[in-house]
């Protein structure tokens, strides 16, 4: 039997990471109903992102006054991060205290008054997957940002057992909108959907890794808000995935986009210049489904779709612009 989604109202709630592509989404939505706080130091994010009802608040999470502007929070959601691999191997001591440190400094500032806390995790720590992983199956940390992520749910698990705070980690599965959306200013750190098809609009040719066969379980950033609300109203704990269960291959992204735009720029082949590259993810979100009712509603044609809509001239007619 399906459940019916909660709703967030009448909460002060706090994002970490609120500028950013995903928290800047997962803001505007709650703003309506809720007072909004987001804090962002803006390595990643942007101001411009944000609805004006949003609160906003130019800060790292290894800052000192967190506990200021966030202590009274009913909910909190911690997305900040060195969000990639690159930028772990890069510069390890930050990207531990980014991820780590400022997780912990985060959490402890709400911990007292906070009824739920969603952090997010990753899907990378499960490898290369062409069977959808579940939660329960054993992982590894391969990288840095792998490590970063693993201590965070570990950090979780003390937080739970210790100061029984309701607190959840989010395991995303290749999360994407369009440029349009609050991915442009991010360049090669915006997600590859995005790139490919502003590439091809322009009539420039997508760079893909190896053949093109890898596979990824895309997810929509607005399937991903919601996941992001239910999980904070039905306070959860624990680990979960929030994927779509269905995967498609660079390959099959490029044809997609071609389709939709009426375009035909092919993809220009080149070698993986990263050891240990994942080439395919899957979610089983069982676990999320039982535990929220909730499921994807964005399939992945709709999704390209909607990424390359702002790409796309309506036609005149007898001389008036339609949608216009």
């Amino acid at each position: 039997m399906s459940r019916v989604e909660p709703a967030i109202t009448g909460k002060r709630v706090g994002i970490t990471g609120g500028a950013g592509f995903i928290g800047s989404n997962l803001a505007n939505s709650l703003a309506a109903e809720n007072e909004v706080i987001a804090v962002d130091d803006l390595y990643l994010g942007t101001e411009s992102n944000l609805k004006e009802e949003v609160t906003f608040y130019d800060r790292s999470v290894l800052d000192d006054d967190l506990k200021e502007l966030l202590g009274d929070v009913d909910v909190l959601y911690h997305l900040a991060a060195l969000s990639s691999r690159q930028m772990h191997e890069k510069n390890p001591q930050r990207g531990v205290r980014v991820n780590v440190e400022g997780f912990v400094n985060t959490v402890e500032a709400v911990r007292d008054s906070c009824e739920s806390v969603v952090y997010a995790s990753t899907s990378s720590i499960y490898g290369d997957r062409t069977e959808p992983s579940p939660t329960s199956m054993d992982v590894e940390a391969r990288t840095g940002y792998e490590a970063s992520k693993l201590a965070r749910e570990r950090y979780a698990e003390y937080y739970n057992n210790h100061h029984g705070l309701q607190i959840a980690g989010l395991r995303f599965f290749s999360v994407y909108q369009g440029f349009s959306g609050n991915e442009a200013h991010k360049g090669t750190f915006a997600n590859t959907v995005a790139q490919f098809a502003d590439a091809i609009a322009n009539g420039q040719q997508p760079e893909l890794f190896g053949d093109g066969s890898q596979t990824r379980d895309f997810t929509h950033v607005d399937d991903v808000v919601r996941a992001l609300e239910l999980a904070a109203a039905e306070r959860l704990t624990g680990v979960y995935n929030v994927g779509t269960g269905d995967s498609h291959s660079f390959n099959e992204m490029v044809r997609l986009i071609n389709d939709t735009l009426g375009t035909s720029v092919e993809p220009v082949y080149v070698d993986c210049p990263f050891d240990g590259y994942v080439t395919d993810t899957l979610a089983d979100c069982a676990g999320f489904r039982a535990a929220t009712g909730w499921s994807p509603q964005v399939g992945f044609k709709e999704g390209v779709r909607r990424v390359c809509s702002p790409y796309i001239e309506p036609e005149p007619v007898d001389g008036i612009e339609v949608g216009g």
